[in-house]
């Protein structure tokens, strides 16, 4: 079974910063294709925010946080971040990272659908 980790989650002010950590087992990394950030506001459908194709490393970001977030990894901790910077009241839920463990086209990043292995998400809340 895959696990998933989310932490950094929290409280901040709109145009503060916060990053988030994905830690993955070993064998949940060894064997995911992407991996990717979703989050979902109350009262709303869940999005994607970005993810990475973790064979070739190439980030993908929703254009709604493009230019303010930004993804990384420590291949050596099986850990992905995501870095929000110029947080808005509208970025706050509840952020969870998943796994895919088959290959898809990059171009379906952002279909939840396409991810097998889920974490138990991280509160993020931006006050105005």
């Amino acid at each position: 079974q895959g696990q998933l980790v989310e932490s950094g989650g929290g409280s901040v002010q709109a145009g503060g910063s916060l990053r988030l950590s994905c830690a993955a087992s070993a064998a949940t990394a060894g064997r995911s294709y992407f991996i990717g950030w979703f989050r979902r506001a109350p009262g709303k459908e869940r999005e994607a925010v970005g993810g990475v194709n973790t064979r070739t490393g190439v980030p993908y970001y929703d254009d709604s946080v493009k230019g303010r977030f930004t993804i990384s990894r420590d291949n050596a901790k099986s850990t992905l971040y995501l870095q929000m910077s110029s947080l808005e009241p509208e970025d706050t839920a509840m952020y969870y990272c998943a796994a895919a463990d088959r290959s898809f086209f990059s171009t379906s990043w952002h279909d939840w659908s396409q991810y097998s292995y889920w974490g138990q998400g991280t509160q993020v809340a931006v006050s105005s």
